[in-house]
């Protein structure tokens, strides 16, 4: 795993969203990318990924990049590949950006399953500071009592020991994308940073999202099967 930084802005604050359920988290850090104003800074390479890019609207959609908003000093971690197998190194990484980048916290953005009475529209947290906690409190924002935290967001809370990490969670029905889910957190995200976003017209234009990532995904995974088609060929 190789990190390339090209700009290096300093107490900022992190905020990544991997793939998971609902894929929440990818299509959250979609949004901050596409309505602030912010620029690549770098990527994150993993050398034994499918050796395959998704292209959209005529532009390479980088499977790990890294973006920078000036104006609320934000580091936005967007990815659109799975670090399956990787979760712990992954965390590492991201550990080790923020304590370069002097990070004031890092904000992790996951889905999680809501139960069957649930109409999906809650937003939890969970923090391991106390003073970012009330602030949570203070928004009317719940937090998670009880849950199991896998993946990425996992590995990052147990790796980023001496830095201020906190969790928002949306409930989400279903595995499918779920751009409603991930608009919630952007409006409790907005609550939280104070960034005076108007986050209302995000809710209608969700369903555009979540048609692009169906796209790059649905054609991510055809690449992979021709490639592992391909891979039987040869050997058969």
């Amino acid at each position: 795993m190789e990190v390339k930084l090209w700009k290096k802005p300093k107490n900022c604050t992190i905020v990544e969203g991997f793939p998971g359920f609902g894929l929440v988290g990818t299509i959250a850090t979609e949004f901050l990318i596409d309505h602030l104003k912010t620029e690549q800074i770098g990527k994150i390479l993993l050398d034994d990924a499918p050796a395959m890019v998704a292209i959209h609207g005529n532009k390479i959609v980088e499977p790990l990049g890294i973006f920078y908003n000036q104006k609320y000093n934000l580091v936005i971690i967007h990815a659109i590949t799975a670090a399956t197998h990787h979760e712990w190194e992954m965390g590492s990484t991201i550990s080790k950006i923020a304590s370069d980048l002097n990070v004031n916290e890092i904000l992790s953005l996951e889905g999680v399953g809501s139960g069957e009475k649930s109409q999906g529209s809650r937003v939890f947290y969970y923090s391991n500071n106390d003073k970012n906690s009330k602030l949570f409190e203070k928004l009317k924002i719940e937090s998670l009592k009880e849950g199991i935290i896998i993946g990425v967001t996992g590995a990052v809370l147990l790796r980023a020991e001496k830095i201020p990490v906190s969790c928002l969670f949306a409930e989400t029905h279903s595995n499918l994308p779920d751009s409603k889910a991930a608009a919630k957190l952007i409006e409790a995200l907005d609550k939280y940073l104070g960034m005076d976003l108007d986050y209302k017209p995000l809710l209608e234009q969700a369903q555009k999202f979540e048609t692009k990532l169906k796209t790059i995904l649905q054609k991510g995974q055809e690449a992979q099967d021709i490639s592992d088609k391909k891979k039987l060929s040869y050997l058969g």
